[in-house]
């Protein structure tokens, strides 16, 4: 007879780890482990309820809202991108042409998403991402512009997103429509299919949503496995729950047009996932692969070594970076119509 003790560390619904340094993995680029051996630190490392009260005066983030924007304009010199603002369905937009866009790609667009927890990365800053998957994809992208508490709490932001996803369609064959993001983008991305469905709008034909801030709530294993792990976003209280809070405007973190892991996820175009090992979001993006596999929807889940959230957007030499990069443009170019 075999007798299982219960092991020390147990203890009720808890587990006690011992403390312990974290190696810089040897698995990964040189580029890859120079940001991997970086401290984190989690926007000013301010409590929840600080950082929640720095975020609700406005122009909390104009500081870094400007840094970025210098950033798309070093990029855009770089990868040869004209970025003109337009407006689409009433919505501030940018619309990046590159230098030379593939005769199979003359009528596909790209639709972005950006990131930044619902209270970032705005203004000419939001084609960030979106730069270089248009430089190397060939391929003409719309980045939108979205609002953002604490003036516009939700549901502006897919509000916004849906303005422009109706206008786009009324000119546009969807099937040759792709929709992208990383983190909020990721869940926006998510999101609008869902609400796409709903009003029985024409759906993309290709998603990516890379880490995907896809349940808003702290639910999910690795919110917890991977606190202080992740480098980039350490963890769930802080700067984070208070962007949540903020935009959520006292709804419940749970409510499906918040957190899009809740909603449906039937008749889903073909998606692509990307998540790191040590990712705070990975959890959330491994919950969606699950929910679209058991829909029957086509997804493809690249899971990467070593990296915490959204860590492939942080370099430009890594490969990693260009693997993601590639695995999205390659991933469209498959699936959108021409």
């Amino acid at each position: 007879m075999i007798v299982f003790m219960p092991h020390p560390g147990l203890c009720g619904n808890e587990r006690t780890i011992p403390s312990r340094a974290l190696p810089v993995p040897s698995t990964v680029s040189h580029e890859m482990q120079e940001l991997a051996a970086q401290d984190g630190a989690e926007y000013l490392g301010l409590s929840t309820q600080q950082q929640f009260d720095l975020m609700a005066k406005a122009g909390w983030n104009e500081a870094g809202t400007r840094e970025q924007a210098a950033v798309v304009n070093q990029l855009a010199e770089k990868y040869r991108i004209k970025i003109y603002p337009r407006e689409i369905g009433g919505v501030p937009c940018y619309f990046l042409e590159p230098e030379h866009v593939l005769s199979k790609n003359r009528n596909r667009l790209l639709v972005h998403l950006h990131g930044g927890a619902y209270t970032g990365g705005g203004g000419s800053g939001a084609s960030w991402e979106a730069i270089r998957v248009s430089a190397i994809s060939q391929m003409r992208t719309v980045a939108i512009d979205y609002r953002m508490p604490p003036e516009f709490p939700y549901p502006a932001a897919i509000d916004d997103a849906m303005s422009v996803w109706r206008k786009l369609v009324q000119s546009n064959k969807s099937a040759r429509l792709g929709v992208f993001g990383t983190s909020t983008g990721g869940a926006m991305t998510l999101l609008m299919v869902q609400r796409a469905k709903k009003e029985r709008l024409p759906l993309p034909g290709a998603i990516f949503a890379g880490t995907p801030w896809a349940d808003m709530s702290k639910t999910g294993d690795s919110y917890f496995t991977n606190a202080y792990v992740d480098n980039v976003t350490p963890t769930y209280e802080g700067g984070l729950q208070a962007s949540a809070l903020l935009y959520a405007n006292g709804r419940d973190l749970k409510d499906p047009g918040l957190s899009p892991i809740y909603g449906d996820f039937t008749r889903f175009p073909p998606t692509l996932l990307v998540a790191g090992t040590r990712d705070l979001f990975l959890s959330n993006t491994v919950r969606v692969h699950v929910r679209l596999l058991e829909s029957g929807t086509e997804a493809k889940l690249v899971v990467l070594e070593g990296q915490s959230h959204a860590q492939y957007l942080f370099s430009e030499t890594a490969p990693e970076s260009h693997f993601v990069i590639n695995q999205v443009v390659n991933f469209m170019d498959r699936h959108l119509s021409r």
